[in-house]
């Protein structure tokens, strides 16, 4: 007993002693709490820690430091009631690296049994999004919770919001009410926890192609046919290495010659164009489905296509006259024009060359008389339909005549017809046949003189002569324009090629009187233009 209380003694003296020399350790002891700092290597005597000898060594001199940089503000300190503070704010993870904020706001004092609310805000300080944050709020036994906005998951007293995501800057308030149960300070305890993802981004876009294809409805065979193609990317993001493919259909081609078109649009941005025109032309009339298609690097397609129906008109002439005329008789030649096309002829023209030889006289339909030639300018002449025209002409001679007239239209073919007429004359052959002396006595010479004159307008030819001696003539001789010869009781001259208009031809016979009598000499005429032989007789009388 005596050993444990010499040591107990000495422990006492030892921690007094220790107390003397650290004034952490004597003030708690004493329980007057931390003192300001003290210079170290001094002696104490009394409980205050009171320095009895300032003895701090003489000071060696230091080299010049750095300025030391200011130091950073620190945060507002929290406001304290009687029982601790009743707002508090926390950075996590740390305060200069702050990624989401906690501040909570209570009342200072509530009183029991009285509803109260008080605040949490939540906060993202970064510039990014930040996934999966839960806020638990751990309170105290005595609250009974009633509700909170928004409204959290209650599970052994703790409340606990979950949020998928935050936004940049973003913050969440959360207001909790309830009310103490017991009259003491109560213990409220929020925590948060969050993932920052390492998020990277790519821009997904969906672009597509608008092809629109423009060409007249209907078209004359004659006219280019103008196409416009336009592609636009009508989507998203760029469209790449488009092309535009055009096969054309039998009967239609590019101005030189393709029956295919390819067109390159290059790349085309969202809501950006490209515009394209060619000219085609025809080959023959119909209906022509044109379709094209573009396409792009990514697979984009977008298909289009016209419909153009060319047509022509097609002129039809026919012209009509008589075969044959006498002179001094009009020509009137018929001409009739028609369109068999399924288009209208626009600016229908029809010529008619009167022929050599001819005098024009009249035209219908307004034709027009010119350097030899009448012209009709008819307009238009819808499909189906037909005019009729008349020309009339004179002559002064005789011959056959061909006229030819010709029609033409804006994209029609060229057609011509023509009619002959043979123009001829009227032959009209006087035949006078007289003796010489009348009577005559028997054993004298008697001469016939034949007469043959072309009254009429057509030229004679083959004119031929034959006289009949009865038997109380001898023949003696004959003269003329051709040679006359005796065959028994008759003399023949040989025909006559060409007798003119009023032209005359005679011929001479000369025949001996044998007998007394009334005698008759008898001379017969024929021609190509007479349809049966002319006659005529001489009464003479020999004695």
């Amino acid at each position: 007993m005596k050993k444990f209380m010499l040591y107990m003694m000495l422990v006492t003296i030892v921690f007094s002693i220790g107390g003397c020399y650290s004034c952490q350790s004597w003030n708690n002891l004493w329980g007057k709490g931390p003192v300001e700092p003290y210079a170290e290597h001094k002696f104490f005597f009394d409980k205050d820690c009171k320095p009895m000898v300032a003895a701090a060594p003489k000071a060696e001199p230091k080299p010049a430091e750095a300025p030391k940089p200011a130091p950073k503000p620190q945060p507002a300190p929290a406001a304290a009631g009687s029982c601790g503070p009743y707002t508090v704010s926390r950075t996590h993870p740390c305060g200069d690296c702050g990624v989401v904020k906690i501040e909570k706001v209570m009342p200072k004092e509530v009183q029991l049994n009285a509803q109260f609310n008080y605040d949490i805000m939540v906060i993202n300080m970064t510039d990014m999004d930040i996934a999966d944050v839960v806020v638990t709020e751990h309170i105290d036994k005595n609250f009974e919770f009633k509700s909170a906005s928004p409204s959290p998951k209650v599970m052994d007293g703790k409340l606990v919001w979950a949020m998928d995501s935050m936004a940049p800057k973003a913050t969440q308030k959360i207001t909790v009410t309830g009310m103490a149960k017991a009259a003491e300070c109560m213990k409220y305890c929020a925590t948060v926890t969050y993932v920052m993802p390492a998020c990277t981004y790519v821009q997904v876009v969906q672009p597509q192609l608008r092809l629109v294809k423009t060409a007249p409805a209907e078209v004359l065979i004659c006219d280019p046919i103008p196409v416009k193609m336009v592609v636009t990317n009508t989507g998203t993001g760029s469209a790449q290495n488009i092309k535009i493919e055009d096969m054309l259909p039998e009967g239609l081609m590019t101005a030189d010659g393709k029956r295919s078109v390819v067109l390159d649009a290059g790349t085309l941005g969202a809501g950006q164009s490209k515009e394209f025109t060619m000219s085609l032309k025809a080959s023959k009339t119909g209906r022509f489905v044109n379709s094209a298609v573009a396409t792009s690097a990514g697979g984009l397609k977008s298909e289009a296509s016209t419909t153009t129906v060319v047509r022509q008109p097609v002129l039809t002439i026919a012209k009509s006259a008589p075969e044959r005329l006498y002179l001094g008789r009009a020509i009137t030649y018929d001409i009739t024009v028609g369109n068999k096309g399924d288009a209208a002829a626009a600016n229908l023209i029809v010529e008619d060359v009167l022929p050599a030889g001819t005098k024009f006289v009249s035209a219908t339909q307004g034709g027009q008389f010119s350097a030899g030639k009448v012209v009709w300018n008819l307009g238009n002449l819808a499909s189906g339909d037909s005019r009729k025209l008349s020309v009339t002409v004179t002559s002064e001679q005789a011959g056959m005549f061909a006229n030819s007239a010709s029609a033409v239209a804006t994209c029609a073919d060229k057609v011509t017809a023509s009619a002959r007429t043979t123009i001829a004359g009227i032959p009209a052959i006087l035949l006078e046949v007289i003796d010489v002396e009348d009577p005559i006595p028997v054993g004298s010479n008697e001469t016939y003189v034949i007469t043959v004159t072309n009254q009429g307008s057509a030229t004679d030819t083959n004119v031929t002569i034959v006289c009949t001696l009865e038997e109380e003539m001898q023949y003696i001789s004959s003269a003329g324009p051709t040679t006359g010869q005796l065959r028994t009781n008759q003399v023949v001259f040989a025909p006559l090629p060409r007798l003119a208009p009023q032209e005359k031809a005679t011929w001479r016979v000369v025949v001996k009187a044998l007998k007394p009598g009334d005698v008759r000499f008898k001379v017969s005429m024929n021609s190509d233009q007479l349809e049966r032989p002319v006659e005529e007789t001489e009464a003479t009388y020999f004695y």
